[in-house]
């Protein structure tokens, strides 16, 4: 298949998952890039940020004004990994590949699991009307240092283990999680691109890069008209498939 369309077609998909479900773009964006684009798994992780950071933030920019997005709360949870977003972009480019390849791996079974344990979440969630205890205040700051730890050695946003989070944590409605996520995204992604760029720089094909951006960016923008208009449950089951396919198949290209 012709690269442009391939380009195309990834990016309407990573699009959609960030903008329809608040995370999911850097899981899919990177082995995307990598086995599909031939992109070098060097550069993968950085031009997914970019990738994740312009997506989220056109998102964002649909969800903002209407009342789904606390925006406090993911600017306090982003802050909280800020210092391991930094640390672990420093080191990404410093630890084997296959070792890379294996953690992304199991980080895409992860996600997996949580999008299909976010839709049971999110059924019993109910908005809290004043700040977390001790104890949910820990394991929410554990919870944005491990986002950022994430973010900035594998290239992807956090968004996807961020919404389970804000659900189950913090007890925020499924769509206010959503909305609320894609500001953790975007911070996260912004801090470990800027400094994976000001330390190392990314060299990738402006023709693979341009039409998977823009293609990214119009599913963002539609996606909550699109979400709208298919059941959740089912949508979060598609993308968990996809993902633990993924998982499945880098696992076996890291270690056989």
């Amino acid at each position: 298949m012709n690269v442009l369309i391939l380009a195309v077609l990834c990016g309407a998909v990573v699009g959609l998952a960030l903008g329809g479900l608040g995370g999911g773009g850097g899981v899919l964006a990177v082995p995307a890039l990598v086995y599909l684009l031939g992109v070098d798994p060097a550069d993968a992780g950085t031009a997914s940020l970019l990738i994740v950071t312009i997506t989220s933030a056109t998102a964002l920019a649909r969800h903002v004004g209407t009342g789904t997005v606390r925006g406090r709360t993911g600017v306090l949870f982003a802050a909280v990994g800020a210092v391991p977003t930094v640390g672990a972009s420093m080191l990404a480019h410093r630890l084997p590949q296959n070792l890379l390849t294996g953690a992304f791996a199991v980080l895409a079974a992860v996600a997996a699991a949580a999008m299909l344990r976010g839709t049971r979440a999110c059924v019993d969630a109910t908005p809290t009307s004043t700040g977390p205890p001790p104890l949910v205040a820990a394991r929410t700051a554990g919870a944005g240092a491990g986002l950022g730890a994430v973010t900035g050695l594998l290239g992807v946003g956090g968004g996807f283990l961020a919404v389970p989070t804000l659900v189950s944590v913090l007890r925020l409605p499924m769509r206010t999680a959503v909305g609320t996520s894609l500001v953790v995204t975007l911070l996260n992604s912004l801090v470990s691109l800027t400094t994976r760029l000001t330390t190392e720089g990314v060299s990738v094909d402006p023709a693979v890069l341009g039409p998977f951006v823009g293609a990214a960016i119009l599913g963002a923008w539609d996606a909550r008209r699109l979400a709208a208009r298919l059941p959740g449950p089912a949508l979060q089951r598609t993308f968990a498939v996809l993902l633990l396919a993924t998982a499945a198949f880098m696992l076996v290209d890291a270690f056989v």
